[in-house]
């Protein structure tokens, strides 16, 4: 199939990579092209994708703060819905986040993955408009059955095609540190790093964290003070680098503070044999089974802390065995599945067209 690929055109899709939509975005090009399929981009400049043809959204120049550079990257999506249309592909699978190609796409065969809680604004204006339904040649997929509960309300079927990883990437011959703790991701408040460490200080372990400050305020104030011996920041590592630190611990931190669609994170350190502990909140609850890790069932230090106590003591080969469920080749399978039944109902729709009336 020629496939047009819509992202968003916050950061550029490269590695180290920014946050866990760009690497999936990346990393399902990649199996998409090694399928033989020929596979167009639309992405922020800079974008470096092997085999995928490239079209660049927005230069690479600062962003302009609020409404305006919210105004200015709607626009560029909405240019790229224009070129998909001229381009005329056999389907288009919109990672883009953004109402355009609801909008804008009606008329092309499209799979839109479902990333986020039922929260983003400009996209609900669109789909709880009266009146407003998809075309029954569009096709929806949520990350996890929790993610899917609120769409669910909005959209007349969402499947379920969980996040997966390259799980032969997710390897290293480093053997875990005693006492040692790892967490990994963006540096936001909702991430909850300051949490992670101070559960890791409550049991007596040191914290070695990696991620991208992306908020920098909250990584002044609630973070840097927490920094120390036994708590280190090792900066923005690329996932070659990664997997060696996240084997050392002998138990990863998951502290979303938010209502996590899914958690890529938490299977890449499983994919290592790192059990996991985590905050019981959005996904965690489907991707950390009894034998990966434990659940904290309160939002609390101490409640985190006991998750710990258990989940180091977990087996790191079941654990490796229970990630390997959440593989990139499983998730793209389901996802050409859902692009084929779109293209499929677009071609019935065109011979139903054809008939007289």
């Amino acid at each position: 199939m020629r496939i047009d690929v819509l992202t968003h055109p916050l950061h550029p899709i490269r590695s180290p990579y920014e946050g866990g939509l760009e690497m999936h975005t990346a990393m399902t090009v990649e199996h998409l092209v090694a399928a033989g399929h020929q596979v167009r981009v639309h992405a922020r400049a800079g974008t470096r994708i092997p085999g995928a043809d490239v079209v660049s959204l927005l230069a690479a120049a600062p962003d302009a703060p609020g409404a305006e550079g919210q105004a200015v990257r709607e626009g560029a999506l909405a240019g790229a819905c224009q070129r998909i249309l001229a381009d005329a592909p056999d389907a288009v699978l919109n990672n883009s986040l953004s109402p355009q190609p609801l909008i804008r796409l009606r008329s092309l065969p499209m799979l839109t993955v479902l990333h986020t809680p039922a929260t983003l604004e400009p996209v609900l204006e669109v789909t709880d408009a009266p009146g407003w339904t998809p075309p029954a040649h569009h096709r929806w997929a949520s990350v996890s059955v929790s993610n899917a509960l609120a769409w669910r309300h909005r959209l007349p079927s969402v499947d379920v095609v969980p996040n997966g990883i390259d799980l032969d990437r997710w390897v290293s011959d480093r053997a875990p540190v005693p006492g040692r703790a790892v967490w990994s991701g963006r540096i936001t408040p909702e991430k909850g790093l300051h949490m992670a460490i101070d559960a890791a200080r409550a049991v007596g372990m040191e914290l070695h964290a990696a991620g991208p400050v992306s908020d920098p305020a909250y990584y002044a104030e609630r973070v840097a003070p927490r920094l120390g011996e036994d708590v280190v920041h090792h900066g923005h590592l690329d996932h070659t680098a990664l997997p060696d630190l996240l084997a050392t611990g002998e138990v990863f931190l998951s502290t979303p503070l938010w209502a996590e669609p899914f958690g890529l994170a938490t299977v890449e350190a499983m994919a290592l044999g790192v059990p996991v502990a985590a905050l019981l909140t959005g996904a965690m609850g489907e991707i950390v089974a009894p034998q990966a890790g434990a659940l904290a069932v309160h939002h609390s230090v101490e409640a985190l802390a006991d998750a710990i106590r258990y989940a180091r003591r977990k087996d790191r080969a079941r654990v490796a065995d229970w990630a390997r469920r959440f593989s990139a080749d499983t998730m793209v399978a389901g996802y050409l599945d859902l692009l084929e039944q779109a293209v499929a109902d677009h071609a019935d729709d065109a011979e139903l067209r054809k008939v007289p009336a």
